[in-house]
C-alpha cells in the first residue's frame, strides 16, 4: 500500500465550521467504511482542530506501516495523557456538543434511576481516578473518610464491586470494607463479601483467577522492569500480581522514548503479554481474553443475572481500561456507563461526571433515592 500523508491547515474560530467538523467526526467514530486503524488517527487530528484537549502540534498524521513498536507506544502515551481544556476557551461548541452526547449524571440522576424502576441495581466502581483523586505516588491514593462512608451505604442497598488494575491485596487496604466484591489486575483476580449476608445465589465467596498460569512469568517480568527502569528518572514499576503497571506520571516528557524503549526490549521476550495503555501508565497483562468486561459479566453470573432483564448495572470509571466495560453494558443494553472525566473523550459511556467529588454526590444521591423509595414499598 501507497504511504500518504494527510494534512489538515489551521482553521478560524467560526463556530459554523467547528460545528461541522464536529459532526464530521461523531460520522469518522462510527464509520465502517474507513479501516479501522485509520479512525484513532483521523479521530486525534479532528480533536486538535476542534481544541478537544488532543495535542494540536500534529496538524500531520502520517499512515505508516512500518513504525516502530516504541515510536507508536511514544503516540499512545501522548494521546493516554490528553491537554487539559482551558477554561479561558473562546470556543466552546466542541465541549457543549460532547456534552450532549455525554451529560451529567448529575444534572440526569432522575432520568437514571427512572429507567432503574423495577430491576436490581449493581453498582461497578473503578478506583484510581474515579473513587480517589489520580495522585504522582500510586501508594497513596487514599479515599477520603466521606467516600468510604457512602460506598459502605451504598452496599447496604446495592450489590457493589471495585473493579481496578490494581492487585486485588492493595485496593482492599485502601477500601477495606469487607462486604464489596473486589476485581482486581483488571477482573483477572475476584474475590466477594467475606460477610455478606446472603447474594442472589448464595455466592457468599466468589474467586476467579484465569491467569494463575501466567503469575511466574509476571514476577520474572517484574523483576526485570524494575532493574532496567531505573535509569529512567520518576519511573514506577507496580506488582499488580496477574498485571505490572509502569507508572511515568513523574516522569519528564523527554524521557518517554527512552522508557518505552525499555519495556518494549524487555516485552519482545515475552510474546505471550501484552501492553495496554491508562493515564500516563503503561500496563503489561497476559494475552488472554479478559478484561473489566469480562470481569463485569462474571460478577453479574454470579449475582444470578447472566440473563437477566431485572438488573441495572451501573459502572463508573475514568481510564480506558473501563472502556471494556462500558461496551459489555451497551452490547447487552442494560444499565449505564459513566465516565469520569473532565475533558472531552471518545468514549462508549452514557454519561460523565467531572471527579471523584462527583462521583461521591451522585452515589450519595442513589442512597437517598433508594431510602425514599423504600418508605414508599
Amino acid at each position: 500500500m501507497t504511504n500518504k500523508n494527510i494534512v489538515v491547515a489551521p482553521i478560524g474560530k467560526s463556530s459554523r465550521v467547528n460545528n461541522t467538523l464536529v459532526e464530521l467526526a461523531m460520522s469518522i467514530s462510527n464509520s465502517n467504511a474507513l479501516p479501522r486503524g485509520a479512525v484513532p488517527g483521523i479521530m486525534a487530528l479532528l480533536g486538535g482542530v476542534l481544541g478537544l484537549g488532543l495535542p494540536q502540534k500534529k496538524l500531520l498524521i502520517k499512515t505508516l506501516e512500518d513504525g516502530t513498536k516504541a515510536n507508536s507506544w511514544i503516540d499512545s502515551m501522548r494521546a493516554s495523557s490528553p491537554t487539559r481544556v482551558k477554561s479561558t476557551q473562546q470556543n466552546q461548541d466542541p465541549i457543549t456538543s460532547w456534552t450532549l452526547y455525554h451529560p451529567s449524571a448529575l444534572n440526569m440522576f432522575d432520568q437514571i434511576v427512572c429507567d432503574s424502576k423495577g430491576k436490581q441495581i449493581v453498582t461497578f466502581l473503578d478506583y484510581d481516578g474515579t473513587l480517589s483523586p489520580i495522585v504522582a505516588d500510586p501508594d497513596k491514593a487514599y479515599m477520603t473518610k466521606k467516600m468510604r462512608a457512602t460506598l459502605k451505604d451504598i452496599a447496604r442497598h446495592f450489590p457493589t464491586a471495585i473493579v481496578s488494575g490494581r492487585c486485588i491485596d492493595k485496593v482492599c487496604s485502601f477500601v477495606r470494607l469487607a462486604e464489596l466484591y473486589y476485581a482486581g489486575s483488571h477482573g483477572m483476580d475476584i474475590k466477594g463479601p467475606t460477610n455478606r449476608r446472603c447474594t442472589k445465589k448464595g455466592n457468599e465467596e466468589v474467586l476467579l483467577q484465569p491467569a494463575s498460569e501466567f503469575l511466574p512469568m509476571i514476577n520474572e517480568v517484574y523483576n526485570i522492569l524494575v532493574e532496567k527502569t531505573k535509569s529512567v528518572p520518576g519511573a514506577k514499576v507496580e506488582n499488580n500480581k496477574f498485571c505490572l503497571s509502569v507508572h511515568f506520571r513523574c516522569v519528564d516528557e523527554k524521557s518517554w522514548v527512552t522508557l518505552a524503549e525499555q519495556v518494549s526490549l524487555v516485552l519482545n521476550e515475552y510474546p505471550k503479554l501484552r501492553l495496554t495503555h491508562g493515564r500516563k501508565v503503561l500496563e503489561i497483562r497476559p494475552s488472554i481474553k479478559w478484561d473489566k468486561g469480562k470481569a463485569l459479566e462474571f460478577l453479574l453470573e454470579s449475582l444470578g443475572y447472566a440473563n437477566s432483564d431485572n438488573v441495572f448495572p451501573i459502572y463508573i470509571g475514568d481510564d480506558r481500561t473501563d472502556e471494556d466495560a462500558f461496551k459489555v453494558l451497551r452490547r447487552r443494553g442494560q444499565g449505564v456507563g459513566i465516565l469520569v472525566s473532565k475533558i472531552p473523550k471518545e468514549t462508549d459511556a452514557s454519561y460523565t461526571l467531572k471527579d471523584p467529588t462527583e462521583v461521591g454526590q451522585f452515589l450519595r444521591h442513589l442512597v437517598e433515592w433508594k431510602r425514599m423509595s423504600s418508605q414508599y414499598h
